[in-house]
């Protein structure tokens, strides 16, 4: 049974990969490896070295602290954690949101932000 902390590094790697709009291939071809192991490490059956992790950090554009943000929120320390689905990077409709939304201009994206939040407090 993997290890807690392999799942939740595996679904930040598959999360930041999503965003960025990179293939399993892609990024086992920009760190040296087979897709095949990108494919462990994101359902965290096989533990990432910390070589290898930074690696993937650079190749994704981000720290390597970004892996383990909100390892803390599972303890459930965070009020709104239990608000947010369990999976939330493993849905693919979801990161296609987020994606998209980071590609709306700033402000535009702040407008769109408001009015979302309107909607939810009316909901």
């Amino acid at each position: 049974m993997p290890h807690p902390v392999d799942v939740h590094v595996g679904k930040r790697i598959r999360h930041r990969r999503w965003l960025v709009g990179m293939t399993q291939q892609q990024l086992a071809e920009s760190v040296g490896i087979k897709f095949q192991q990108i494919q462990k490490y994101e359902t965290g059956a096989n533990r990432v070295s910390a070589s290898r992790l930074w690696d993937i950090a650079d190749a994704l554009d981000v720290e390597v602290s970004f892996f383990f943000e909100g390892l803390d929120q599972e303890d459930g320390d965070k009020d709104n954690v239990d608000m947010i689905p369990a999976d939330l990077l493993g849905d693919k409709e979801a990161l296609d949101l987020i994606r998209s939304y980071y590609a709306i201009p700033e402000n535009q994206r702040r407008r769109l932000f408001d009015l979302a939040r309107v909607l939810s407090d009316v909901a």
